[in-house]
């Protein structure tokens, strides 16, 4: 009877320690793609952390996946970086990513190709045709910081 209860033992330490190298992973990615949009925007981490109001040694140690920010860290972040809240929460684990749809916001800020005023501009309209059409009730605002009449530049 110890081997059956063994193996059980062994099954649920090696599930374990697969969820725990799937969370610590998450942070790691949650971390570099902070990172990625940072430098997108052109900030520098201090400057970041400034605009987030965060520490400095904070969000460099949330950038390196050491340390697990809580939702509210997160809006703070994703409000400096002009990003939607919900594709860090997506990232983060706190919320599932919704199949069948595109973040279309998160995609026209990570597109090299065009200026940051160039996407801010986008990301109005995008807005306010969703608001004219009433499917704000379908699709999440997910630019509260990038709003029509909110210059950010």
């Amino acid at each position: 009877m110890l081997a059956p209860d063994f193996a059980a033992l062994a099954i649920v330490a090696v599930s374990s320690l697969l969820v725990r190298d799937e969370v610590e992973g998450r942070w790691d990615e949650l971390g570099e793609f902070i990172r990625e949009q940072r430098r997108t925007g052109q900030l520098s981490l201090r400057k970041l952390s400034d605009l987030a109001g965060i520490s400095n040694p904070y969000l460099s140690q949330i950038e390196r996946g050491l340390r697990k920010p809580s939702a509210e860290i997160l809006q703070q972040i994703a409000r400096a970086l002009e990003i939607s809240s919900e594709t860090l929460y997506v990232r983060a684990g706190i919320l599932e990513d919704r199949t069948g749809t595109t973040d279309l916001v998160g995609e026209i800020l990570r597109d090299p190709l065009i200026t940051e005023e160039q996407k801010k501009a986008l990301v109005r309209i995008y807005d306010s045709f969703r608001r004219e059409n009433g499917n704000e009730g379908e699709v999440p605002d997910v630019t509260p910081d990038v709003a029509p009449g909110n210059d950010h530049g």
